[in-house]
């Protein structure tokens, strides 16, 4: 999606400069290919109504490379495919309804809001810019980052969050290609962080409003393969971080 761009462009000759891999940092590279896939989906998902396109291309994603993921994310994919199995003239505009009700607020339930700031759901307050959006300002700047110009959004928006991992990811996927595992391990590292502080740490209260305000299916699914993507990374992220720390230890 582009919706966070680097800031400072990054030395690619030492990654063309590679040497050959060896089978673990190939499988390392996979898996970060694998996850930014999937981060920049999530980023669509939340961040605007679906068009037509966007929905034909979410009903023929081959869901089997995903398989026995964790329990809770095949009943995401168990919920969106039977949606979508029956999808017709008038889904996308039945879709985007829900969307506008839960995740750009226009509907609330007992003064609560579903849309997906992080602010919103750590503030004693319930508002936006509060101290998570500053905190995540900050670490987009510390790495270099920023939301792509004429992007009106906050900063912690969930859609921003998707897409700064998919640029972390790119930079450990270039760093294990340069055979820099001090690097990739800095990048694993700053994700794992991101991750566990600024989305799991409030995914389940979005998630329990989100989920007396939708209607469908459809995006009670997403929610679904949200947090079971989330949880299945946070494994993947320290798996990985063991793998670089177990090669820098024999380095030395």
């Amino acid at each position: 999606m582009d919706e966070i761009v680097e800031t400072v462009e990054l030395d690619q000759s030492s990654v063309e400069d590679a040497c050959e891999l060896d089978e673990v940092t190939l499988e390392m590279i996979e898996a970060c290919k694998g996850r930014s896939a999937f981060y920049d989906l999530l980023a669509a998902i939340y961040f605007r109504p679906l068009s037509a396109e966007q929905i034909e291309n979410i009903a023929t994603i081959d869901w089997g490379q995903y398989a026995d993921l964790n329990e809770l994310f095949d009943e995401g994919i168990n919920d969106i495919t039977r949606y979508l199995r029956k999808r017709n003239s008038g889904t996308r505009q039945e879709l985007a309804v829900d969307f506008t009700s839960a995740f750009a607020g226009t509907s609330s339930w007992k003064g609560r809001y579903a849309v997906p700031y992080e602010s919103v759901h750590t503030s004693e307050e319930g508002l936006m810019f509060q101290d998570a959006y500053h905190e995540v300002f900050r670490l987009y700047k510390e790495n270099h980052v920023a939301k792509a110009d004429g992007l009106d959004f906050p900063h912690d928006h969930l859609s921003f969050m998707c897409e700064f991992l998919v640029v972390l990811s790119e930079r450990i996927e270039n760093a294990l290609y340069a055979g820099d595992d001090e690097e990739a391990l800095r990048q694993v590292d700053v994700s794992r962080a991101f991750l566990a502080d600024h989305i799991l740490s409030w995914f389940d209260t979005f998630q329990d409003t989100a989920l007396l305000l939708l209607e469908t299916r459809f995006y009670r699914g997403i929610l679904k393969i949200s947090k079971g993507f989330f949880l299945e990374d946070a494994e993947l992220l320290d798996s990985i971080a063991v793998e670089l720390q177990q090669c820098l230890a024999v380095q030395e």
